[in-house]
């Protein structure tokens, strides 16, 4: 278990843990992604109890942004460096590393989960990110990661915030 009130702010990738890591592409070439609306129930809980979110991202779709926007928070698409762009925004937030859950699933992720205290993974990440991750989630990406963090890993009961 983490204490939430001992997390300054959580950095997530898109692609492989709020989707399953699958594009839908229409004859049009137009992507879309499949997503669990569980996560907005706890990304709404996030908000309540003051923990900023982040999304970073390396895909440069819009269907990123869309998600955000529809989650109320912040994103950053077409990463190149995702620990760069984490430490320049804890730093102008003052968040420290050692107060961090960066969620991630592939190898883009390694250096910057690697950087923060609590590094989170979907059970369907890629090896090396198990191994150097604290906590391995029981979901998989696009199944209600986020809910799990804030269910099982911050032992919060929904029902108290309805």
């Amino acid at each position: 278990m983490i204490n939430h009130k001992n997390i300054d702010a959580i950095f997530l990738d898109f692609d492989g843990v709020l989707t399953d890591n699958y594009a839908f592409i229409d004859e049009n070439g137009k992507e879309s992604v499949k997503v669990s609306r569980s996560d907005g129930i706890a990304f709404k809980i996030l908000k309540k109890i003051n923990i900023p979110c982040y999304i970073l991202s390396s895909e440069k779709n819009n269907v990123v942004i869309s998600r955000a926007r529809k989650l109320n928070i912040k994103c950053f698409k077409g990463v190149e460096n995702k620990l760069e762009k984490l430490k320049k925004i804890s730093n102008k937030y003052n968040y420290r590393l050692k107060k961090i859950i960066y969620l991630g699933n592939d190898i883009n992720d390694l250096k910057v989960m690697k950087a923060v205290a609590y590094p989170i993974c979907p059970k369907n990440s890629h090896n090396d990110i198990k191994k150097i991750s604290y906590k391995v989630l029981k979901s998989i990406g696009g199944s209600g990661v986020a809910r799990e963090l804030v269910e099982k890993i911050f032992k919060i009961n929904i029902e108290e915030y309805y």
